[in-house]
Protein backbone atom coordinates (compact mmCIF):
# COMPACT_ATOMS: atom_id res chain seq x y z
CA UNK A 1 0.00 0.00 0.00
CA UNK A 2 1.31 3.38 -1.21
CA UNK A 3 1.43 6.46 1.01
CA UNK A 4 -0.34 9.48 -0.07
CA UNK A 5 2.45 11.17 -0.15
CA UNK A 6 4.68 8.42 -1.94
CA UNK A 7 1.98 8.81 -4.88
CA UNK A 8 1.98 12.43 -4.80
CA UNK A 9 5.56 12.91 -5.18
CA UNK A 10 5.85 10.28 -8.25
CA UNK A 11 3.14 12.46 -9.83
CA UNK A 12 5.29 15.41 -9.74
CA UNK A 13 8.06 13.48 -10.96
CA UNK A 14 6.13 11.89 -13.65
CA UNK A 15 4.21 14.94 -14.82
CA UNK A 16 7.25 16.38 -16.65
CA UNK A 17 7.40 14.89 -20.05
CA UNK A 18 11.30 15.25 -20.37
CA UNK A 19 12.21 13.29 -17.41
CA UNK A 20 9.25 10.99 -18.45
CA UNK A 21 10.94 10.67 -21.47
CA UNK A 22 15.00 10.25 -19.87
CA UNK A 23 13.80 8.07 -17.58
CA UNK A 24 11.92 5.81 -19.69
CA UNK A 25 15.41 5.23 -21.82
CA UNK A 26 17.01 4.62 -18.17
CA UNK A 27 14.34 1.43 -17.53
CA UNK A 28 15.59 0.32 -20.89
CA UNK A 29 19.07 0.15 -20.31
CA UNK A 30 18.11 -1.55 -16.78
CA UNK A 31 15.91 -4.61 -18.75
CA UNK A 32 18.65 -4.92 -21.65
CA UNK A 33 21.42 -5.62 -18.45
CA UNK A 34 18.84 -8.04 -16.65
CA UNK A 35 18.40 -9.73 -19.37
CA UNK A 36 21.48 -10.54 -20.04
CA UNK A 37 22.70 -11.27 -16.89
CA UNK A 38 19.74 -13.88 -16.97
CA UNK A 39 21.06 -15.54 -20.24
CA UNK A 40 24.15 -15.94 -18.54
CA UNK A 41 22.45 -17.60 -15.70
CA UNK A 42 20.79 -19.95 -18.09
CA UNK A 43 24.16 -21.05 -19.50
CA UNK A 44 25.48 -21.88 -15.97
CA UNK A 45 22.78 -23.87 -14.41
CA UNK A 46 22.37 -27.33 -14.31
CA UNK A 47 18.58 -27.83 -13.67
CA UNK A 48 16.56 -28.00 -17.14
CA UNK A 49 13.69 -26.15 -16.00
CA UNK A 50 15.13 -23.20 -14.72
CA UNK A 51 16.83 -22.63 -17.35
CA UNK A 52 13.97 -22.53 -19.61
CA UNK A 53 12.21 -20.28 -17.19
CA UNK A 54 15.39 -18.63 -17.51
CA UNK A 55 15.61 -17.84 -20.58
CA UNK A 56 11.56 -16.75 -21.48
CA UNK A 57 12.28 -14.69 -18.43
CA UNK A 58 15.25 -13.15 -20.53
CA UNK A 59 13.17 -12.76 -23.47
CA UNK A 60 10.79 -10.86 -21.98
CA UNK A 61 13.24 -8.31 -20.07
CA UNK A 62 14.26 -7.50 -23.79
CA UNK A 63 11.02 -6.82 -25.07
CA UNK A 64 10.53 -4.47 -22.01
CA UNK A 65 13.72 -2.73 -22.80
CA UNK A 66 12.21 -2.14 -26.80
CA UNK A 67 9.01 -1.04 -25.30
CA UNK A 68 10.55 1.59 -22.92
CA UNK A 69 13.16 2.76 -25.65
CA UNK A 70 10.57 2.99 -28.77
CA UNK A 71 7.83 5.05 -25.84
CA UNK A 72 11.21 7.31 -24.14
CA UNK A 73 12.36 8.19 -28.31
CA UNK A 74 8.44 8.92 -29.04
CA UNK A 75 8.18 11.21 -26.08
CA UNK A 76 11.05 12.98 -27.24
CA UNK A 77 10.58 13.40 -30.57
CA UNK A 78 7.07 14.87 -30.14
CA UNK A 79 8.52 17.30 -27.50
CA UNK A 80 10.82 20.79 -28.02
CA UNK A 81 14.44 20.86 -26.92
CA UNK A 82 14.87 20.50 -23.26
CA UNK A 83 16.58 24.31 -22.75
CA UNK A 84 18.70 22.56 -19.97
CA UNK A 85 19.09 19.01 -17.64
CA UNK A 86 16.10 18.08 -15.94
CA UNK A 87 16.26 16.69 -12.16
CA UNK A 88 15.52 13.10 -13.24
CA UNK A 89 14.98 12.03 -9.32
CA UNK A 90 16.18 8.62 -9.96
CA UNK A 91 16.36 7.98 -5.97
CA UNK A 92 12.63 8.21 -5.52
CA UNK A 93 11.45 6.87 -8.47
CA UNK A 94 13.31 4.14 -9.52
CA UNK A 95 13.44 1.74 -12.39
CA UNK A 96 13.77 -2.09 -12.24
CA UNK A 97 17.06 -3.03 -10.50
CA UNK A 98 17.66 -6.17 -12.14
CA UNK A 99 21.04 -8.53 -10.90
CA UNK A 100 22.08 -5.45 -9.66
CA UNK A 101 25.19 -5.98 -10.27
CA UNK A 102 25.25 -9.37 -8.92
CA UNK A 103 27.63 -11.88 -10.16
CA UNK A 104 25.44 -14.67 -11.86
CA UNK A 105 28.24 -16.86 -12.36
CA UNK A 106 29.30 -17.15 -8.86
CA UNK A 107 25.95 -17.95 -7.14
CA UNK A 108 23.46 -21.16 -6.58
CA UNK A 109 20.54 -21.34 -8.22
CA UNK A 110 18.60 -20.98 -4.96
CA UNK A 111 20.66 -17.82 -3.79
CA UNK A 112 19.82 -16.47 -7.46
CA UNK A 113 15.97 -17.19 -7.12
CA UNK A 114 15.92 -15.38 -3.96
CA UNK A 115 17.35 -12.20 -5.11
CA UNK A 116 15.36 -12.15 -8.51
CA UNK A 117 12.36 -12.67 -6.36
CA UNK A 118 12.74 -9.38 -4.07
CA UNK A 119 14.14 -7.70 -7.29
CA UNK A 120 10.78 -8.70 -9.39
CA UNK A 121 8.61 -7.87 -6.76
CA UNK A 122 9.63 -4.49 -5.62
CA UNK A 123 9.81 -3.73 -9.51
CA UNK A 124 6.11 -4.85 -9.60
CA UNK A 125 5.45 -2.50 -6.48
CA UNK A 126 7.00 0.45 -8.34
CA UNK A 127 5.43 -0.20 -11.87
CA UNK A 128 2.33 -0.39 -10.06
CA UNK A 129 2.61 3.06 -8.26
CA UNK A 130 3.90 4.47 -11.75
CA UNK A 131 0.74 2.92 -13.74
CA UNK A 132 -1.39 4.97 -11.54
CA UNK A 133 -0.10 8.22 -11.38
CA UNK A 134 -0.09 8.33 -15.27
CA UNK A 135 -3.53 9.07 -16.23
CA UNK A 136 -2.20 11.92 -18.14
CA UNK A 137 -0.23 9.72 -20.56
CA UNK A 138 -2.75 6.79 -21.57
CA UNK A 139 -0.17 5.12 -24.25
CA UNK A 140 3.01 5.59 -20.88
CA UNK A 141 0.35 3.81 -18.62
CA UNK A 142 -0.66 0.39 -20.42
CA UNK A 143 2.99 0.09 -20.95
CA UNK A 144 3.50 -0.12 -17.19
CA UNK A 145 0.17 -2.69 -17.09
CA UNK A 146 1.39 -4.56 -19.86
CA UNK A 147 4.83 -4.77 -17.83
CA UNK A 148 3.43 -5.12 -14.58
CA UNK A 149 1.91 -8.23 -16.02
CA UNK A 150 5.07 -10.00 -16.92
CA UNK A 151 6.80 -8.86 -13.53
CA UNK A 152 4.04 -10.28 -11.61
CA UNK A 153 5.08 -13.91 -13.64
CA UNK A 154 8.28 -13.42 -13.09
CA UNK A 155 7.78 -12.94 -9.00
CA UNK A 156 5.38 -15.94 -8.96
CA UNK A 157 8.16 -18.66 -11.11
CA UNK A 158 11.46 -17.38 -8.84
CA UNK A 159 9.19 -17.71 -5.74
CA UNK A 160 7.94 -21.32 -6.46
CA UNK A 161 11.56 -22.40 -7.74
CA UNK A 162 12.83 -21.86 -4.77
CA UNK A 163 10.76 -23.26 -2.51
CA UNK A 164 11.23 -26.55 -5.28
CA UNK A 165 14.94 -26.57 -4.89
CA UNK A 166 15.19 -25.86 -1.36
CA UNK A 167 11.58 -25.18 0.65
CA UNK A 168 13.72 -25.79 3.94
CA UNK A 169 16.10 -22.99 3.32
CA UNK A 170 13.48 -20.90 1.25
CA UNK A 171 12.88 -18.20 4.44
CA UNK A 172 16.51 -17.85 5.21
CA UNK A 173 17.81 -17.54 1.77
CA UNK A 174 14.93 -14.71 1.37
CA UNK A 175 16.09 -13.10 4.62
CA UNK A 176 19.48 -13.25 3.11
CA UNK A 177 19.08 -11.61 0.33
CA UNK A 178 17.03 -8.67 1.67
CA UNK A 179 20.19 -7.83 3.83
CA UNK A 180 22.20 -8.35 0.37
CA UNK A 181 19.30 -5.95 -1.22
CA UNK A 182 19.62 -3.28 2.33
CA UNK A 183 23.27 -3.12 1.82
CA UNK A 184 23.59 -2.00 -1.67
CA UNK A 185 20.72 0.32 -1.17
CA UNK A 186 23.13 1.71 1.79
CA UNK A 187 26.04 2.05 -0.52
CA UNK A 188 24.14 3.72 -3.36
CA UNK A 189 22.60 6.22 -0.96
CA UNK A 190 26.37 6.94 0.68
CA UNK A 191 27.96 7.11 -2.66
CA UNK A 192 24.96 9.28 -3.45
CA UNK A 193 25.52 11.28 -0.53
CA UNK A 194 29.25 11.78 -0.36
CA UNK A 195 28.67 13.75 -4.24
CA UNK A 196 26.52 16.01 -2.48
CA UNK A 197 28.80 16.71 0.22
CA UNK A 198 31.41 16.81 -2.50
CA UNK A 199 29.70 19.54 -4.36
CA UNK A 200 28.68 21.33 -1.18
CA UNK A 201 32.30 21.96 -0.01
CA UNK A 202 33.33 22.95 -2.85
CA UNK A 203 30.70 25.52 -3.27
CA UNK A 204 31.52 26.66 0.12
CA UNK A 205 35.12 27.01 -0.58
CA UNK A 206 34.77 28.29 -4.06
CA UNK A 207 32.22 31.08 -2.54
CA UNK A 208 34.08 31.52 1.32
CA UNK A 209 37.12 30.73 1.61
CA UNK A 210 38.56 31.64 -1.77
CA UNK A 211 37.15 35.17 -2.10
CA UNK A 212 39.25 36.26 0.78
CA UNK A 213 42.22 34.76 -0.62
CA UNK A 214 41.31 36.61 -4.18
CA UNK A 215 41.46 40.37 -2.20
CA UNK A 216 44.76 39.87 -0.81
CA UNK A 217 46.15 38.70 -3.41
CA UNK A 218 44.71 42.10 -5.35
CA UNK A 219 46.11 44.24 -2.83
CA UNK A 220 49.45 43.04 -2.81
CA UNK A 221 49.54 43.13 -6.58
CA UNK A 222 48.54 47.35 -6.11
CA UNK A 223 51.72 47.61 -4.20
CA UNK A 224 53.95 46.32 -6.38
CA UNK A 225 55.96 49.00 -8.93
CA UNK A 226 55.07 49.02 -12.27
CA UNK A 227 57.37 47.69 -14.98
CA UNK A 228 60.20 45.52 -14.78
CA UNK A 229 62.49 45.07 -11.66
CA UNK A 230 66.10 44.17 -12.44
CA UNK A 231 67.92 42.66 -9.58
CA UNK A 232 71.99 43.66 -9.94
CA UNK A 233 74.09 41.45 -7.76
CA UNK A 234 77.24 43.98 -7.43
CA UNK A 235 79.24 41.78 -5.87
CA UNK A 236 79.59 38.57 -8.08
CA UNK A 237 78.90 41.54 -11.20
CA UNK A 238 76.25 38.81 -12.88
CA UNK A 239 75.41 41.97 -14.93
CA UNK A 240 78.48 42.44 -16.42
CA UNK A 241 79.92 39.34 -17.68
CA UNK A 242 78.40 37.38 -20.31
CA UNK A 243 78.49 34.09 -18.10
Amino acid sequence: MQLPFARLMHRWIWRNPHRRAHKLLRFAETEADGGRDLVRAAERTADPLLRRLYLTHADDEQRHANLFRHRGIALLRALPASPSKNFQANWFAPGERGLDDLRVEREPDEALLAFLHLSEKAAAQRFALYRDVLANDPPTRELFAEVLHDETFHMRYTLSQLGRLSPERRQWLLWRARLGRLWKGYLRIAVGLADVLGTVFLIIQYFVFLPPFALLAKRAARREKPGWRLISDKRNGLLNREY
